[in-house]
C-alpha cells in the first residue's frame, strides 16, 4: 500500500489524506455527501475521520481536539478488547488447545489413511500429507475439534436443559465464524430446536464452554436478549456475567482457523 499523504494546516482534505492531531494519526475518507464531521475507530484500533469534500485541514483538527476525550476511551477500549487471534503452522510440536488444556501436534507419516487427526497419549497426531497441504491439514482439524466437542458438549446438553427447564435442542458444531454459539427454533414452533456450537469454543475451559451451552439453552425458551433472558440464565447459572467477562477475554485469544 502506498504511503498515505500527509496534509498541511491549511489545505482542503481530500480522500485517503492522512492527518495528524497532536500524535493521533488519522485516515481521512471525503465525501460531497456529507455535511458534517465524524470520527470512526476502527476495529484494528486505528482511526478514520470522515469529512465533507474540500473542508480545511484546521477545521477537522479543531473537530478531533474537541472530541478528544471521546476519542482516546475509544482507542483504549478498542485496544483492550481487539482480537488477537493467532495463526497456527502445521509444524512438529505447535500447540492447540482443547477444553482448556494444551496439548502439541505431532506430524505422522504412520497417520490413519482417512486423513483424520487423532489424540494419542496427550499429542494431536496429524498426517504428514496434510500438513503438505495447509487446507487439508486445516480442515483435519477443524473435523477433529466439531468431532471431540459434540461428544464432549452431548454430555452437557441434559444436565443443563434439566436445570433451565428447556426441551433438548439438536446439537451441532461446525464453523460459526466469529460466532461461539447460536440457537434456531424449530420450523412451526414444533421441536426443541437446533444448537449450533463453533469448534473454536472448544479450546476453552470447560467452564466456559458450560456458559455458551447455557446461554444457547436459555434461547430455546426465550429469543433475544432481553431482562427476562438474562434472569432464566441467572438462576441456572448465578455467576454468568463473570463468565461472560472471561469469555470475552480468553476467547479474543483463541485460535479461529488461520494457518500461518
Amino acid at each position: 500500500m502506498p504511503p498515505l499523504a500527509a496534509v498541511h494546516h491549511d489545505l482542503p482534505l481530500a480522500e485517503g489524506d492522512q492527518l495528524t492531531v497532536d500524535g493521533l494519526r488519522l485516515r481521512v475518507r471525503s465525501s460531497t455527501r456529507r455535511k458534517r464531521f465524524a470520527l470512526t475507530v476502527e476495529p484494528d484500533a486505528s482511526l478514520t475521520l470522515h469529512s465533507p469534500e474540500g473542508r480545511p485541514s484546521g477545521e477537522a483538527e479543531d473537530f478531533v481536539r474537541a472530541h478528544w476525550g471521546w476519542v482516546v476511551s475509544k482507542v483504549d477500549i478498542r485496544e483492550r478488547t481487539r482480537a488477537l487471534n493467532p495463526a497456527k503452522r502445521l509444524i512438529e510440536g505447535e500447540v492447540f488447545r482443547y477444553l482448556g488444556r494444551t496439548y502439541r501436534l505431532t506430524v505422522s507419516d504412520d497417520a490413519p489413511a482417512d486423513g483424520r487427526v487423532r489424540l494419542i497419549a496427550g499429542r494431536l497426531v496429524l498426517g504428514a500429507a496434510a500438513v503438505e497441504v495447509p487446507g487439508q491439514g486445516r480442515a483435519a482439524l477443524v473435523d477433529w475439534y466439531s468431532r471431540a466437542g459434540r461428544s464432549w458438549a452431548a454430555g452437557r446438553l441434559q444436565p443443563w436443559a434439566a436445570r433451565m427447564g428447556v426441551s433438548e435442542p439438536v446439537l451441532e458444531v461446525r464453523d460459526l465464524g466469529r460466532r461461539w454459539g447460536s440457537y434456531q427454533p424449530e420450523s412451526g414452533g414444533a421441536g426443541a430446536g437446533r444448537m449450533n456450537l463453533g469448534w473454536p469454543l472448544f479450546q476453552l475451559p470447560m467452564h466456559l464452554v458450560d456458559y455458551v451451552v447455557a446461554h444457547e439453552l436459555a434461547h430455546v425458551k426465550i429469543p433475544g436478549h432481553q431482562a427476562d433472558f438474562w434472569r432464566l440464565l441467572g438462576r441456572a447459572l448465578p455467576e454468568y456475567e463473570a463468565r461472560r467477562a472471561e469469555l470475552d477475554e480468553l476467547g479474543r485469544r483463541m485460535w479461529m482457523g488461520e494457518i500461518a
